[in-house]
């Protein structure tokens, strides 16, 4: 009997699968757990219409990700941190203060994990700091460090 998986099922297949699968399996382990429905033709076309929208919905967030990404490159942040003798830094700059300086200035709520930074900022400078916003869309938001 043909099924298509509602859930994913261990050593079966992943969600959206149609597998082949005996009768009895089906009736009785599948359906009453509400892992699998039968294959018909209305199941089928109802599985291809939502996998048709659900592609649609991805490129749409991709799409606005993107825009989002283009938007944040041309902006840019300003830290203020305290500074020692000689030009050094006291504490670092992390992504925490970048967040926070980013909701302030820019208005956008930027979650501190999705920012990539590999070392806390420890200078004064300029630094462009990864930002992925998207599994396949990374920006790079341009920090500026001055001195308080």
């Amino acid at each position: 009997m043909k099924v298509i998986l509602i859930e994913d099922v261990k050593s079966l297949g992943k969600k959206g699968d149609t597998v082949n699968v005996s009768d009895g399996y089906a009736r009785n382990m599948l359906f009453p757990k509400k892992l699998g429905i039968e294959a018909t033709p209305k199941n089928i076309n109802d599985l291809k219409l939502q996998k048709a929208h659900e592609e649609k919905v991805a490129q749409e967030q991709l799409e606005e990700a993107r825009a989002f990404a283009k938007e944040l490159e041309s902006k840019e942040v300003t830290v203020s941190v305290k500074m020692g003798e000689g030009g050094r830094v006291f504490g670092s700059v992390s992504t925490k203060e970048v967040a926070e300086a980013a909701k302030s200035q820019l208005g956008y709520e930027i979650d501190k994990k999705k920012m990539q930074l590999s070392s806390p900022i420890k200078s004064v400078g300029t630094t462009l700091v990864p930002v992925k916003i998207h599994p396949k869309v990374t920006a790079q938001l341009k920090v500026i460090v001055r001195e308080a």
